[in-house]
């Protein structure tokens, strides 16, 4: 997914992109992050969304 599709759904999301300094676009999460970073931004968002990592993956 993107970071822009993403906070579409969950628009409280966009706080976390901003910490992780990560761009509000149409370019696919792991163009934009790779390794632990990405790991890391996945795992926060889906503790803001309250989530599992079922909904918030590498690649999804």
């Amino acid at each position: 997914m993107t970071s822009q599709a993403i906070i579409e759904v969950w628009g409280d999301t966009k706080e976390v992109f901003e910490q992780f300094g990560i761009a509000i676009n149409s370019k696919q999460l792991q163009t934009l992050v790779s390794g632990e970073k990405l790991q890391k931004l996945l795992k926060a968002l889906n503790d803001k969304v309250g989530s599992s990592s079922n909904t918030c993956i590498e690649g999804g």
